[in-house]
């Protein structure tokens, strides 16, 4: 089975990462906002904390493998990497469609793949570039260290642009146009690479108009996922993954959880605020409780129709319904301390990655909720995260599971 995820808590078998690169290194005050980070990373750390982070999964029998690695397998194939490297300048923007010609030679003539995989990653300067015959005034007005592709720094957080489902994928479309080129790679693997060609159902494509994104989306069960309508994943969206989801005669799903949350930034995804650790436990941010609105998503009684009612239950009382459980328990990130539960969320609190029922990697900083989890049996592997954090995103968002045991 080319992905086999049913579960956020059954035994990790195989995940996706990226190993954070050049990109962090071409991150500038003025391009923060618009590349969403909050601050410049210092790459050499990153990429310690990031090997510890890899090392601590291969510790417990998780093999690794890496965006970087299969995406320069499948551009072996010279007419797979023409391809590749045409759509990736026509999602460039304005400035690399203006010099598509220069681009393509200079991207085509790197012989290496994963070289040219991780310089598509990296960014590439005018200065790397001769374009000042095509464009002689932009060459004399832009800085010789103006961007003519934009570097990619979200791509470490590879949850986010595609989610599996069961033995299907969402190949999904970003909410910010800056992250929409990162599900490039994912198209890519899913569709060409050995691993995955013809072997996995799409429910959802990266061509698609609405907003949809991997951390938002939890497998809960073999028949259950919870999705959030968030700041970056629409009600729409999840309207048509829905569908195709209940159209796929193969997938075992009969229930979608939709859980409307604050659209700000610091709540992006519904696993910034919850994310679950055991059969019966899951972490949530206190923040969150107060506005949550509940729907239960079913197949309606005509082909391709919906059936959504909206909830007036408690979070735990839907999941422990759906889960088939007495009670869930829901473990506060930062406890009853306000300020603890606010800075620890903010510093990925909640979304930690499930190793296997009741082990869990998180972030050493959340001192506060990792010793809650610990007082509620959960081991906690605890990683460095300085550095990668300053990306606003946990050892969840930085993980693609790909197979789980059930």
């Amino acid at each position: 089975m080319a992905i086999h995820v049913k579960s956020e808590i059954g035994k990790l078998k195989k995940v996706m990462l990226h190993r954070p690169g050049q990109e962090l290194e071409h991150l500038v005050p003025e391009d923060l906002e618009r590349l969403l980070f909050d601050d410049i990373p210092y790459l050499k750390t990153a990429k310690i904390e990031h090997d510890m982070f890899a090392e601590i999964m291969q510790g417990q029998g998780v093999e690794v493998v890496y965006l970087e690695d299969l995406t320069a397998e499948v551009l072996k194939n010279p007419e797979k990497k023409e391809q590749f490297v045409q759509e990736f300048i026509a999602e460039g923007g304005a400035s690399a469609t203006k010099v598509r010609e220069q681009l393509y030679e200079y991207l085509m003539n790197i012989v290496d793949e994963k070289e040219l995989v991780l310089k598509t990653m990296s960014g590439i300067r005018a200065s790397e570039l001769n374009v000042k015959m095509s464009c002689p005034l932009v060459s004399l007005v832009k800085k010789e260290s103006q961007f003519l592709l934009d570097p990619i720094p979200n791509l470490y957080f590879t949850r986010d642009p595609f989610a599996c489902i069961g033995n299907g994928v969402s190949l999904n479309h970003m909410y910010s146009r800056t992250r929409r080129r990162e599900t490039l790679y994912g198209k890519y693997i899913l569709k060409y690479h050995p691993d995955f060609a013809g072997k996995v159902p799409f429910y959802y494509d990266r061509a698609m108009d609405f907003a949809i994104e991997g951390g938002d989306i939890l497998n809960l069960s073999n028949k259950v996922i919870a999705i959030g309508i968030s700041q970056r994943t629409t009600p729409e969206a999840i309207e048509i993954l829905a569908q195709n989801i209940f159209a796929d005669e193969t997938s075992e799903i009969e229930t979608i959880i939709a859980l409307d949350i604050p659209s700000v930034r610091a709540f992006m995804h519904l696993d910034t605020v919850c994310t679950q650790v055991d059969h019966d436990k899951f972490t949530i941010h206190p923040g969150i409780m107060q506005t949550l609105r509940i729907f239960e998503i079913k197949p309606g009684d005509q082909k391709g129709q919906l059936k959504v009612t909206e909830s007036d239950a408690m979070l735990s009382d839907i999941l422990a319904k759906y889960l088939e459980l007495d009670k869930v328990t829901l473990i506060k990130c930062g406890g009853k301390d306000r300020i603890a539960s606010e800075r620890e969320q903010w510093n990925d609190g909640s979304n930690t990655l499930c190793i296997e029922p009741g082990k869990v990697v998180v972030y050493d900083r959340n001192y506060v909720t990792n010793d809650i989890l610990r007082q509620h049996g959960i081991e906690v592997l605890e990683m460095a995260s300085s550095e990668l954090s300053r990306g606003r995103g946990g050892p969840r968002c930085m993980s693609m599971p790909l197979e789980r045991e059930v």
